[in-house]
C-alpha cells in the first residue's frame, strides 16, 4: 500500500486515518477509516462465502443478544426485585451478569482495544483510549465487585457503552458514505473493466489493459471506459460528470466520444483512440483521489486540537474520580469519572471537515469542476478578489473577422480574394479570414505564384493582376497607396485593439479587414454575479492596453493592468494579495501555468483539458467560465458547514463535559450523547446535498451557438496587436 495519507477508505471513500482498520475482504485487500464503516461495508457488500463478513454479523447479532439480556437482569436489580428471602439469589445474579458482559465486552470492544494497542505502541492516545478506559474501569470494578460481594456491579454499563457508541459509528458510516456517492463516477475510472470486442469473441477485461485501436462494445446504461471514436450504433450519451453539460449529446458511427460519460439507450461499437490509463476520467480519478487523500487546514488544526484534548480529558477523568471519591461513595465517583471520558470522546470533531469537504468536492465533480487541492475550497470561500487572463478565458482565444472596410468592392469580392491567398497561410489570421469567407458560401479565388513575404503577408497573382494581403509595411514596401478613408478606419480600428490586414490587388489597396478576439457571451453575465456576491474582479495580461481595455468594458471589469510578462503577473498578484488579501486567479490552465500556481486559488478554465500540465487548484470544464459564481456558492457553503460542524462538536463536548463532571450525566447517557453529536455532524453536513445546481447565464442554444460559431472560426490567436501585424 502506499503512504496512508493517500488511503481512501474501502466504504465511504474518504481519507483515512494514520491507523487504517484492514481487512480481506470478496477476495480483495480492503482499508477502513473506522469501525463502522468496517461493519457497514461488510454487511452490504460481503458474500456468504467470506467468513469475515459472517464472523462480523456473529458478533453484531452475540453482542447484541448479551447486551439485551445484561440489560433485563440490571433493570430487575434496580428495581429491587432481589430483596427480602430473594436476597440470597443476587450473588448468583451478579455472576451470571459477569458472565454475559465478558464475550460482550470482548467481542464489542476489540476494535477499540486494538486500536489502542496500535497507538500506544508509537506514543498516541486517541479517543479509542477515552472509551477504552472507560469501559474497562466499569468492567473491571464490577468484576471486583462480584468477588468481594458487594451489592452494587456496573457490568450494564461497561457494555452498553460499546453498544451504543458501535451502533453509532455504522451510523456514521451510512452517512459518509452517502457523503461520498457522488464521488463514486470519478472513482471508478481504476477499477472499471472494458468489453473488449476480438473477432467474434468478446473478452472482459480491466481499463488499464485496453489499447489504442482496440473496438470496445458499450451496452445500455453502461459506462464507457475509454476515449475513442463510434464504429457502430447510435445512442444519447450523458456526459455531465465529464464535460458538467447535463443534456444528453446523440452520437453515432464517427462521432467521438469520451471516457466516464454514460451510453443511455443504445449499443455501441466503439474504437480507442488511446490507452484506457490515459482518458481524462482516468487522471481525473486520479486527481481526486489525491485530493480526497490530503487533509485542508482546518481538518488539521482540528486534528491537533483533539490530539491535546484527549490527554486532557483523560487527566480530567482522573481528577474527577478523585475529587467525587471523597464525598460519595468510590463506585459512584468512578461512574461520575467513567462518563467524563465517555462525552468528551472527539469523534464529531474529526468528521467536522472531511465530511463536508467531500461532499463540496463530490458537489463540485458531478458538473465537471475538479479540486486538485480540498484546502482550496476553504480558500475561495475567504476570497475578495479574482484576478483575470485574458485570452482563452474571458474571451475564446480564437480570432474572428468582426469588419470589413472597403472602397468600390463588394464584402464577397474582397473575402474571396482574401481567402484564396490566405488559405495558402498557416498564420492565425490566415485560417480566420478563410473560415469566415467559408461561413459565408463564398468559393476562394485561385491564386497562382503565391509566395509568403516573412513578417508582412503574402502575395500572388489571380488572372495576371497582383495581389497581396498582410500588413501597411507590405503595402509600403509594394507602393501601393492606401485611401485616406481607409488608413483613417484602420488606425481607429487598431487602436481599439484589432489586428488589421490589409487587402490589395492591381496595385491599390482596397479593403481593410478587421479581426478580433471577442469575449465569451457569458463573460458578463459571470462578472456581473460574481460582484453581486461581493467579489471584485481585475484584468492580469499580457496583450496591449488597448485590447485589454476593450475586452474589460465589454465583461464588466473596471481594473486593467496590461502588458504583463509572466513575472510581471506574479508581482501584481503580490500586491493585489496586500491589498485585498487571498486572491484567486483564473486562467486557460496551460500559458498561465506559474501565475496559477503563484495565487491563493488557482483556476483553470477554457483549455482545462490536460490535467497533467496544469498547476490549477481547482480546474473548470471546458465554456465552464459560467459556473464560477456557482462555485463560489459552494465553497462559501461548505467552509460555513465545516465551522459549524466545528462549533457545535466543540461546543457541545464542552457542555456535555460539565454536565458530567458535576455529575449530571450517567454514563450509558453520556454515550448516547456522543453518537448523536456524531450523528448531527453527518446531518449538518448532508444538507449540502441541497444545494441548488448550477443555473446557465445564457440559455442553452445560445451557448450551443456560440461553442459552433468558435469551432467554424477555426483560427486561434490573441487580440494582442500594434500598429502592424507581424505575419509569418
Amino acid at each position: 500500500m502506499t503512504a496512508h495519507g493517500d488511503i481512501l477508505c474501502s466504504h465511504c471513500s474518504l481519507p483515512i486515518g494514520p491507523r487504517p482498520m484492514e481487512r480481506r475482504l470478496n477476495g480483495e485487500a480492503c482499508a477502513f477509516c473506522c469501525y463502522g464503516c468496517c461493519i457497514a461495508f461488510q454487511v452490504k457488500s460481503g458474500r456468504h462465502e467470506e467468513w469475515e463478513a459472517a464472523w462480523l454479523l456473529i458478533q453484531l447479532g452475540v453482542g447484541g443478544f448479551l447486551s439485551m439480556n445484561i440489560m433485563m437482569f440490571s433493570l430487575l436489580l434496580y428495581s429491587d426485585a432481589f430483596t427480602g428471602v430473594d436476597a440470597g439469589v443476587l450473588p448468583w445474579i451478579h455472576l451470571v451478569l459477569w458472565i454475559f458482559a465478558t464475550p460482550a465486552v470482548l467481542i464489542l470492544g476489540s476494535p477499540y482495544f486494538r486500536e489502542m494497542w496500535l497507538d500506544g505502541i508509537q506514543g498516541r492516545v486517541t479517543s479509542s483510549a477515552l472509551i477504552v478506559l472507560g469501559v474497562a474501569a466499569a468492567y473491571l470494578y464490577s468484576a471486583f465487585a462480584v468477588f468481594e460481594g458487594s451489592t452494587h456491579v456496573y457490568f450494564d454499563t461497561a457494555v452498553m457503552v460499546l453498544m451504543l457508541f458501535t451502533v453509532g459509528r455504522y451510523l456514521e458510516a451510512v452517512g459518509r458514505a452517502r457523503a461520498a456517492r457522488d464521488l463514486e463516477p470519478l472513482l471508478a475510472a481504476e477499477s472499471e473493466s472494458a468489453t473488449v470486442v476480438d473477432g467474434a469473441a468478446e473478452i472482459r477485461r480491466p481499463v488499464r489493459e485496453v489499447t489504442a485501436g482496440m473496438l470496445v462494445r458499450v451496452r445500455p446504461g453502461e459506462r464507457i471506459p475509454v476515449d475513442g471514436v463510434v464504429v457502430e450504433g447510435e445512442s444519447n450519451i450523458d456526459e455531465a460528470v465529464i464535460t458538467g453539460e447535463s443534456r444528453q449529446v446523440t452520437k453515432g458511427a464517427g462521432s467521438k466520444v469520451i471516457a466516464g460519460s454514460i451510453n443511455i439507450d443504445g449499443p455501441l461499437l466503439i474504437q480507442s483512440s488511446g490507452d484506457g490509463t490515459a482518458t481524462r476520467w482516468a487522471q481525473i480519478c486520479r486527481s481526486v483521489r489525491e485530493a480526497l487523500g490530503r487533509r485542508s487546514p482546518t481538518q488539521r488544526l482540528a486534528d491537533r486540537v483533539v490530539g491535546v484534548a484527549v490527554p486532557l480529558v483523560l487527566a480530567l477523568g482522573g481528577l474527577t474520580i478523585v475529587y467525587w471519591a471523597q464525598s460519595l461513595p468510590f463506585d459512584r465517583a468512578l461512574l461520575i469519572g467513567l462518563s467524563v471520558l465517555v462525552v468528551a470522546c472527539p469523534c464529531a470533531a474529526g468528521l467536522a471537515a472531511p465530511m463536508a469537504t467531500s461532499l463540496g468536492i463530490g458537489r463540485l465533480a458531478r458538473h465537471g469542476c475538479l479540486v486538485r487541492d480540498p484546502g482550496v475550497i476553504e480558500t475561495l470561500a475567504r476570497v475578495r478578489l479574482l484576478a483575470f487572463d485574458k485570452t482563452g478565458t474571458l474571451t475564446a482565444g480564437k480570432a474572428r473577422l468582426v469588419g470589413v472596410d472597403r472602397e468600390e468592392v463588394g464584402i464577397d469580392e474582397v473575402l474571396a480574394r482574401a481567402a484564396g491567398l490566405e488559405r495558402h497561410s498557416e498564420h492565425d489570421l490566415a485560417r480566420a479570414i478563410a473560415a469566415a469567407a467559408a461561413q459565408r458560401g463564398i468559393t476562394p479565388l485561385v491564386i497562382r505564384d503565391v509566395r509568403a513575404v516573412p513578417g508582412r503577408g503574402i502575395r500572388g497573382s489571380a488572372n495576371g493582376v497582383p495581389m497581396a494581403a498582410g500588413n501597411g509595411r507590405l503595402m509600403n514596401d509594394l507602393g501601393w497607396p492606401l485611401p485616406p478613408a481607409l488608413a483613417e478606419r484602420a488606425r481607429s480600428r487598431e487602436a481599439s485593439g484589432h489586428s488589421v490586414v490589409y487587402v490589395g490587388w492591381g496595385e491599390r489597396v482596397h479593403a481593410v479587414l478587421s479581426l478580433d478576439d471577442s469575449p465569451l457571451p457569458e463573460a458578463q453575465a459571470a462578472i456581473a454575479a460574481l460582484r453581486e456576491r461581493g467579489l471584485d474582479a481585475t484584468l492580469l495580461t499580457g496583450d496591449l492596453a488597448p485590447a485589454a481595455e476593450r475586452i474589460a468594458a465589454l465583461v464588466g471589469i473596471k481594473d486593467v493592468q496590461a502588458g504583463l510578462s509572466p513575472e510581471a503577473k506574479r508581482l501584481a498578484l503580490d500586491r493585489l494579495r496586500h491589498d485585498h488579501g487571498s486572491v484567486a486567479m483564473v486562467g486557460d490552465g496551460l500559458n498561465d501555468g506559474p501565475v496559477l500556481a503563484a495565487a491563493d486559488v488557482g483556476i483553470a478554465v477554457g483549455s482545462a483539458t490536460d490535467l497533467a500540465r496544469e498547476t490549477a487548484a481547482l480546474v473548470l470544464p471546458a465554456d465552464g467560465l459560467w459556473m464560477l459564481p456557482w462555485i463560489v456558492d459552494v465553497a462559501r457553503a461548505v467552509r460555513r458547514t465545516i465551522l459549524t460542524n466545528l462549533m457545535w462538536a466543540f461546543g457541545y463536548n464542552l457542555v456535555a463535559l460539565t454536565f458530567a463532571a458535576f455529575g449530571l450525566l450517567q454514563p450509558i447517557l453520556a454515550a448516547a450523547v456522543m453518537a448523536g453529536s456524531s450523528i448531527l455532524v453527518v446531518v449538518n453536513s448532508l444538507r449540502l446535498e441541497r444545494l441548488p445546481d448550477p443555473i446557465p447565464t445564457l440559455i442553452p442554444e445560445q451557448r450551443s451557438d456560440t461553442k459552433a460559431e468558435r469551432t467554424h472560426d477555426g483560427a486561434g490567436i490573441s487580440a494582442m496587436a500594434g500598429p502592424a501585424v507581424e505575419r509569418s
